[in-house]
């Protein structure tokens, strides 16, 4: 069996955490190592993190708690995937969950065609209960429209052969991602809703500064993998659709 190394980051997330502990601990593979990486939180989060070690040490899944100050949600997934022992890594933010398949089907996906990057289809769900099916395929030309990062598997060779997250923007992992593309990664993606993402975070917040700035940082990623003037237009529909949806 392949181990796999979920990582979730948090930081005062006590109102949202047990959840996404949970869908952890209810997978259907249990060949998983467990990383919680905490920002110093300030409330309960801990705590509860703490409360469920008993529940992983039964299911046989390591299980593991670092809490410390950093430098935002980048730096602190890049120091889950440091401490990852695993030969895949996965990111599970709080406030998000998998389903129960996730894992066992992002390792099967591998058993049946080796690849760098996993993915799948993801729920949004909205604040008053809408869900809406985000679907993932390989665009021709990249774009986040197709593409899930809560549902995104790893090889932990594979970041350390082309590098983790920059930490220079909110659009970091769309970053990773099109620097993957670039360099050919082999990547696989099945049509199975296998994680549950909430809206209304930073990526969403519906403010024109903001929407701003996020256009900025997505054509930044684009341009400095050498996309062309193009992938503006493609920044700004992004917006326009996070507006409508959200």
């Amino acid at each position: 069996m392949s181990r796999v190394s979920v990582i979730t980051i948090s930081f005062n997330s006590e109102a949202v955490i047990k959840k996404t502990i949970e869908s952890v601990l209810n997978q259907t593979y249990t060949d998983i190592e467990y990383l919680i990486i905490d920002g110093a939180s300030k409330d309960k989060t801990v705590e509860i993190a703490e409360s469920y070690k008993d529940a992983f040490v039964q299911k046989g899944i390591d299980y593991k708690i670092f809490s410390e100050p950093d430098k935002g949600i980048y730096d602190a997934m890049n120091k889950g995937i440091a401490k990852a022992s695993g030969e895949f890594v996965g990111l599970i933010n709080s406030g998000d969950w998998y389903e129960p398949q996730m894992i066992e089907t992002a390792v099967k996906a591998y058993e049946e065609k080796p690849y760098d990057i996993f993915y799948a289809d993801i729920n949004l769900i909205k604040e008053n209960g809408t869900v809406i099916v985000k679907k993932s395929k390989y665009d021709k030309l990249p774009t986040s429209r197709h593409w899930n990062h809560p549902t995104m598997v790893v090889r932990k060779e594979y970041y350390e052969k082309i590098g983790t997250y920059k930490c220079e923007g909110i659009h970091d992992d769309f970053e990773f991602f099109l620097r993957a593309r670039k360099q050919n990664a082999r990547i696989t993606i099945k049509n199975l809703t296998l994680a549950n993402f909430m809206t209304g975070g930073a990526s969403n917040q519906k403010n024109f500064k903001k929407c701003k700035s996020r256009c900025h940082d997505r054509y930044v990623a684009y341009r400095s993998n050498g996309y062309g003037i193009w992938s503006w237009f493609e920044c700004v529909g992004i917006e326009i659709a996070k507006f409508i949806l959200s």
